[in-house]
């Protein structure tokens, strides 16, 4: 018999994998689809009789990687190229995943919140590379989080403005991922959870999300802990979060190529209407930054993004930290060595880039000001790559290691790679429980201070 589980809507029935009971596509909000295009999440109705969850639902509007453009190539193939993985794409996309052992430990157990990267405009929560049963092995539950990306998920225009009751817009990804960390609150305990010990936790533009959270007003009590991968804005204007007034002005160009006339037309457009529109504006944007006339306060390019709207983000989260305005919290801050924002000289030299320069300055403003401990780590494993050679740790590469996912990726990977990846599970489990990255596998992971400015080196 499969298990079943009373949320506060209705019945849900998982499927058992290993040792996890699995439950896929859970709604956790009303879709966003129709008047509710370009909307906050609303609450879900309750439903009658038993809600099957045995198959990954909808993801977010997007078109995935090819196999074409080189700097798309080595995600393809990475992350992409196996059919079994590949979930159709749409709006009713509002959904999450939980992952929980199959012997009930008594306790509750700590829960692991994940939101995945995609530069805020793709990306999925059950990607090849995502997988709770090595959380679930080690106590833990993992819940995997859809929310809106693209111009779907983070288009603010003056429009969409008028029509809010606070006068704002965009954000609406964000407000997803509030939506079910409050769903997870409401009915972990069911599956097993203690939703007093939530670590939010992601990588690249899920990294920058969770710090968005942890700089909201709205997550306050919410958030026990944060581990963010490879997206720490600390002192540099690097993955800044906009203005709204900045952010609606880069929406107006996306409308302009969508062609919609007013805000009618513009909530009655295809989505593929809409991610053209996007595209074309990201295609311009992209240019800019070839010709060395991009904006120092983005990433590659990234426009349609997180925006400092006064409701849910207050001050940028550069500022946000400086101020002290972010949750008291413990937490873990790393990269890999060949990062976003690695120059050729870094390369040349050995040495990781800006973004480790930033997850030390996080940790740094952290000890200084007598908080909880943080740690700080450096993924900088050389893996293993076809024909005997091998590559640096590239941007996302450490997350086959730290889902234990290894077995589903094509590399010809050596002990050495599995017995990491065991001791990254250790470390980030145990910081799930306690706030300590120490215990099984990891040892000696000393904090990060001002004194001893300690960086735990995974290779």
């Amino acid at each position: 018999m499969e298990p079943i589980i009373r949320t506060t809507k209705g019945l849900v029935e998982g499927i058992r994998e290993g040792s996890a009971l699995v439950f896929k596509n859970i709604p956790y909000a009303l879709p966003p689809v129709g008047e509710l295009r370009w909307k906050r999440p609303e609450e879900m109705e309750a439903w009658e009789g038993v809600k099957p969850c045995r198959e990954f639902g909808t993801i977010t509007a997007q078109t995935l990687p090819g196999n074409e453009q080189p700097w798309e190539k080595l995600f393809y193939k990475e992350f992409y190229s196996n059919p079994d993985y590949i979930r159709e794409s749409g709006e009713d996309c509002l959904n999450l995943n939980i992952w929980t052992p199959a012997a009930s430990p008594g306790d509750l157990l700590p829960v692991a919140f994940w939101i995945h990267g995609g530069g805020f405009g793709g990306g999925y929560s059950s990607e090849l590379e995502f997988g709770g049963e090595e959380y679930a092995k080690r106590g833990v539950i993992l819940v995997t989080v859809e929310y809106r990306c693209g111009a779907l998920g983070f288009l603010a225009h003056p429009w969409l403005s008028e029509t809010d009751p606070e006068g704002i817009s965009g954000n609406y990804g964000l407000f997803d991922q509030i939506a079910a960390l409050k769903w997870v609150r409401e009915n972990i305990a069911a599956f097993g959870g203690d939703p007093g010990n939530i670590t939010v936790f992601g990588q690249s533009a899920g990294c920058m999300s969770t710090q968005v959270l942890v700089s909201s007003p709205l997550t306050k009590g919410m958030i026990a802990k944060a581990i963010l991968q490879s997206g720490v804005q600390a002192e540099k204007h690097f993955l800044a979060t906009p203005t709204l007034d900045e952010e609606m002005g880069y929406g107006e160009r996306v409308v302009k190529y969508s062609g919609a006339k007013s805000l009618e037309e513009l909530k009655n457009l295809p989505v593929r209407t809409i991610m053209e529109a996007k595209g074309q504006f990201d295609a311009v944007e992209m240019m800019k930054i070839q010709r060395g006339e991009g904006d120092s306060d983005d990433a590659g390019g990234l426009k349609i993004v997180p925006n400092v709207d006064g409701v849910l983000l207050k001050k940028n989260v550069r500022d946000a930290l400086m101020d002290g305005d972010i949750l008291q919290i413990p937490y873990m801050v790393g990269c890999v060595v060949d990062d976003l924002g690695t120059s050729n000289e870094d390369r040349a030299n050995g040495v990781p880039g800006m973004i480790m320069e930033e997850c030390e300055s996080f940790c740094k403003v952290l000890s200084e000001r007598g908080w909880p401990d943080a740690y700080c780590y450096l993924f900088a494993r050389d893996m293993p790559d076809e024909d005997g050679k091998s590559v640096p740790a590239f941007h996302s590469a450490e997350l086959w290691y730290t889902f234990g996912t290894m077995d589903r990726c094509w590399r010809p990977w050596e002990e050495r790679d599995y017995e990491l990846s065991r001791e990254m599970l250790d470390a980030w489990t145990n910081f799930m429980k306690t706030g300590d990255p120490n215990g099984g596998c990891c040892e000696g992971w000393k904090p990060y201070t001002a004194k001893e400015r300690y960086v735990r080196d995974f290779r």
